[in-house]
């Protein structure tokens, strides 16, 4: 009896043990997660409170809510960067959406070099983005660029154009150096769910006379759903945060018509150095962010899918 009795404790101290190891295996995942990203948003929400200008370390002290204050009431720059983000957002989601599913549709169809074809599809996504910048300035540029070059031959301008530099173009030019680089994320992503859709729904459809038209609407994206929700919402979150190609081609400018709000962030606490002031920018643009992702999702009643 003594001897089963204890084959049973031991059993069961083996099981704790065990129920125990995942836990273990995952705490320096844990640890790591809260090292690089808990951590510095504390950090965030801890200088936002604060007056913290490096250049200025005489002034530092505690603000309270006073740096919150001078955003709503006194900023200049706070709405119509807001505007800016609105503007770049909306253009680069729905564009990238819109030609990245027809560049799936098109890849998931069957034709000779397909593999090859999806490969340099993706080449841009993978291109860093300082590089990208680099090629699309040189590509603008008013003296050998080639869209000069393009536009003067088949007569839409009659002199080179420093599309970069003008207030009217500037915001045009940068929202198409950024499709080009984005189009592929939605491609990749919605081409591998198109794989997934069952064959049969298709020929079901066949069989109740519909067409390519009524396929894409009835069959395809509703399949898609989930896959074109979760993708427009991180495009939204990264597009807002986006910076280093609109640091490198515009930083800002002209007249701060590509001043998007992420930018803005930048040139306040990186360039100017006032880390307080900075960080509640980004403690504004952390609430801003986390009520469209619940709306968003709210309104796509994604939870029900």
């Amino acid at each position: 009896m003594m001897k089963g009795s204890f084959m049973k404790t031991e059993a069961l101290t083996n099981k704790q043990k065990f129920q125990k190891a995942p836990y273990l295996l995952l705490l320096p995942s844990f640890v790591l997660i809260a090292g690089l990203l808990f951590f510095p948003m504390a950090r965030i929400f801890y200088y936002s409170l604060q007056n913290y200008d490096i250049s200025a370390p005489f002034y530092d002290s505690f603000a309270g809510f006073d740096n919150f204050k001078r955003i709503f009431t006194e900023d200049k720059l706070f709405i119509p960067s807001l505007i800016n983000s609105f503007k770049w957002i909306v253009s680069q989601v729905f564009f990238q959406l819109v030609f990245g599913l027809g560049i799936a549709l098109l890849l998931n169809k069957k034709f000779k070099f397909r593999g090859l074809t999806r490969g340099f599809v993706f080449v841009p996504w993978a291109i860093s983005g300082v590089l990208t910048s680099v090629m699309w300035s040189m590509m603008y540029n008013e003296h050998m660029g080639v869209f000069n070059d393009i536009l003067m031959k088949i007569g839409i301008i009659h002199e080179p154009m420093a599309f970069l530099s003008s207030t009217t173009s500037a915001f045009i030019a940068v929202v198409i150096a950024e499709l080009w680089r984005g189009i592929p994320f939605f491609a990749v992503t919605l081409l591998a769910s198109l794989q997934s859709i069952p064959e049969e729904l298709y020929e079901a459809g066949a069989m109740d006379g519909s067409n390519r038209l009524t396929d894409l609407i009835y069959i395809t994206l509703p399949q898609l759903k989930k896959t074109i929700v979760l993708t427009t919402l991180l495009r939204t979150v990264w597009e807002f945060n986006n910076v280093d190609l609109l640091y490198n081609l515009t930083n800002g400018g002209p007249a701060n018509s590509t001043m998007t709000y992420s930018m803005y962030i930048v040139k306040t606490a990186v360039n100017g150095s006032d880390f307080g002031y900075g960080s509640a920018l980004t403690v504004v643009a952390f609430i801003i962010l986390t009520l469209i992702a619940l709306a968003y999702l709210k309104l796509s009643k994604f939870e029900e899918a």
